[in-house]
C-alpha cells in the first residue's frame, strides 16, 4: 500500500504547467519574488524549480503555520536561510503573527531597486512582488492578511488559485497571486508523502487510510507523545503503525456495525487534527536533510 502512495503522489497537472510558464512571463513584471513555505516541512513544500525559474530576482521566504510548527526546529530554519543568504520571516498569515517584518524586510531587499527608482524620478513607484508557493502553503491567506480584505479565495484544500491576480496592499506594494504549483516528480518519496499529509496534493489523489498510517509512522518514531497525550493512549509500545491506527479509532468510538472498526473514519479525523495543529507544534522537515 505504501508504494501505491509513493506512486499516486508524483502527478504534474496540466494548468500547473501552464502555471510555470505564466510565473515565467510574469518575471518581467516584478521586482522580487515571495515563496510561502510551510514552517512544518521547509524543505519539502520548497519548489525545487523555483530558482532556476526565477533567476536573479531578489527572493524572500516566508515560513508559514510557524504557529504550529516546532519553534527549535523553525529557528533553525531562519538560520539555514540566513546562511543561505536568503530573507526569511517566520510568520503566521491567518493570525497575522510575524507579518509586520514583512514590508520592512521587502524594503531592505530592495533597498538598491528603491534607489534607482529614486534617482529616476520615480519615488513613488510601487515595488511589485510575486508570491509563489505550491497549493495549501497559505498564499491567499499571506495577501489577505496584507490586502485588510478577503479578496483571494482561500480553502483548506489544493488548488483554488487557478490564474495570476494582482492585489495593491499599503506601503506602495503591488502583489502578484499564481496558483500553487508542483514539480513534475518527488525523487526523495518521504517529500510525496509529507506533501500529502499538510493537503498540498488534492485528497482525491491518494488513500486516506494508507496515508494515515504513514502519518503515523512518521509521528510514532519523532512525536510519540503528542499521540499519547492526544488519543489518550497509555502506550503503544510495539504496535505497528496500522495497529495504533485501530487503537485511535476505538479510543474515539469509531465503529461499524458488527464491531468493526472504522479505520477510514479515524483516518479522516488523524489528517483532519494535524493538518489543523491538533496534534501540537510538530516540524517533519530537518536541516539536515538539506545536505549542508
Amino acid at each position: 500500500m505504501n508504494d501505491s502512495v509513493k506512486q499516486q503522489v508524483q502527478w504534474f497537472p496540466g494548468h500547473m504547467a501552464k502555471t510555470r510558464r505564466l510565473i515565467k512571463e510574469s518575471l518581467p513584471l516584478v521586482d522580487a519574488v515571495t515563496e510561502i513555505l510551510d514552517a512544518r516541512m521547509p524543505l519539502s513544500s520548497r519548489n525545487p524549480e523555483l530558482k532556476e525559474i526565477i533567476g536573479n530576482k531578489p527572493l524572500i521566504v516566508l515560513l508559514n503555520k510557524c504557529d504550529v510548527a516546532d519553534e527549535k526546529a523553525t529557528r533553525q530554519w531562519l538560520d539555514y536561510f540566513k546562511k543561505e543568504s536568503v530573507a526569511a520571516l517566520a510568520v503566521d498569515c491567518k493570525s497575522g503573527t510575524g507579518l509586520k517584518s514583512y514590508v520592512p524586510t521587502l524594503k531592505e531587499v530592495l533597498k538598491d531597486k528603491i534607489a534607482s527608482n529614486i534617482e529616476k524620478g520615480m519615488a513613488g513607484k510601487p515595488l511589485r512582488i510575486m508570491v509563489v508557493g505550491i497549493p495549501n502553503t497559505g498564499k491567499s491567506s499571506f495577501i489577505n492578511k496584507m490586502a485588510g480584505r478577503n479578496r483571494a479565495k482561500v480553502a483548506d484544500k489544493a488548488g483554488v488559485t487557478r490564474q495570476n491576480q494582482w492585489f495593491v496592499i499599503d506601503n506602495g506594494i503591488e502583489l502578484l497571486d499564481t496558483p500553487g504549483v508542483l514539480w513534475p516528480k518527488f525523487d526523495d518519496p518521504r517529500v510525496g508523502d509529507r506533501l500529502a499529509f499538510i493537503g498540498s496534493v488534492k485528497d482525491e489523489v491518494f488513500d486516506n487510510e494508507t496515508l494515515a498510517v504513514r502519518l503515523l509512522e512518521v509521528l510514532k518514531a519523532e512525536y510519540a507523545d503528542r499521540l499519547v497525550e492526544r488519543y489518550k493512549i497509555d502506550g503503544f509500545g510495539e504496535l505497528e503503525a496500522w495497529e495504533l491506527l485501530e487503537l485511535i479509532a476505538k479510543k474515539r468510538g469509531m465503529m461499524m456495525r458488527g464491531g468493526e472498526v472504522d479505520t477510514l473514519r479515524a483516518s479522516v479525523m488523524l489528517l483532519d487534527e494535524y493538518r489543523a495543529g491538533k496534534l501540537g507544534k510538530i516540524t517533519l522537515d530537518s536541516v539536515g536533510e538539506t545536505n549542508g
